[in-house]
């Protein structure tokens, strides 16, 4: 399968204005396992979630197919970075507690990726695909950016894109899904951060190349209207997940 790299293009954009997380959401995911000694985040980016498992895990691999990404990566004593693809991920056999995709899933050839999975996962051990899709900060600036996710920009967004519509429901999975509770991700931002966090989406890139220009230019003159004077607002990703756990026998 091809590596789809639709973020090499700007990778110390995506590192700047991707939202970061809270160390809260591994002790989400990894709540009832005893031993936290080897966790592997695939599809890690420039590490936004591979820092904060490094909080809880003895040890993290970190892949991501973008020489790029990992060179952007913020450098950790408890973190091993490598460039590889999921399909090709290279693991010591029942040697992992957890492994993580965020935001990433919908890329991988998930029946190869799954495969490297199960066999590095030790017996019980978690595998957690976890994604956000839109925002929701306002009704009114809700509006305005689900108009530009789907009118403005939506004739450029990659196939995959139908995942987050669907939160993940039509991927497969291989093991058995306990109910999860639901996990919300949040962050203060000021315009300009959720403006440089627009640009970073995979449509703008792809209509910039059509267009010949950025169509988030001229929208953020109607997003600034929305907004309104505030200095900073409360910005909120509902997160969805595919979660299980493999087999004890």
């Amino acid at each position: 399968m091809t590596f789809k790299d639709h973020f090499s293009r700007d990778s110390s954009a995506y590192k700047t204005h991707r939202p970061q997380y809270d160390v809260s959401l591994v002790d989400h995911l990894a709540a009832g396992l005893d031993v936290r000694k080897l966790a592997v985040d695939v599809g890690c980016g420039s590490g936004q979630f591979t820092r904060v498992l490094a909080k809880r895990f003895d040890r993290v691999i970190a892949y991501d197919g973008s020489a790029s990404q990992i060179e952007n990566a913020d450098p950790d004593d408890r973190v091993d970075y490598r460039v590889g693809t999921a399909e090709n991920i290279q693991l010591d056999p029942l040697s992992v507690d957890m492994i993580t995709v965020v935001q990433a899933a919908h890329w991988f050839d998930l029946p190869a990726f799954y495969a490297c999975a199960d066999k590095a996962l030790k017996p019980g051990g978690v595998l957690a695909l976890v994604a956000y899709g839109l925002a929701r900060i306002t009704p009114e600036i809700d509006a305005a950016v689900d108009d530009f996710y789907t009118r403005g920009i939506g004739a450029y967004w990659p196939p995959e894109r139908a995942h987050f519509d669907d939160e993940y429901a039509s991927l497969p999975f291989p093991y058995d899904e306990p109910p999860m509770p639901r996990y919300e991700l949040k962050v203060d931002w000021t315009f300009d951060q959720l403006k440089g966090y627009l640009g970073t989406w995979s449509a703008i890139g792809e209509a910039k190349k059509v267009l010949g220009f950025n169509p988030l230019d001229a929208f953020a003159a109607k997003l600034q209207e929305v907004w309104g004077d505030a200095e900073s607002r409360t910005v909120c990703w509902p997160l969805f997940m595919r979660y299980g756990r493999k087999p004890l026998v």
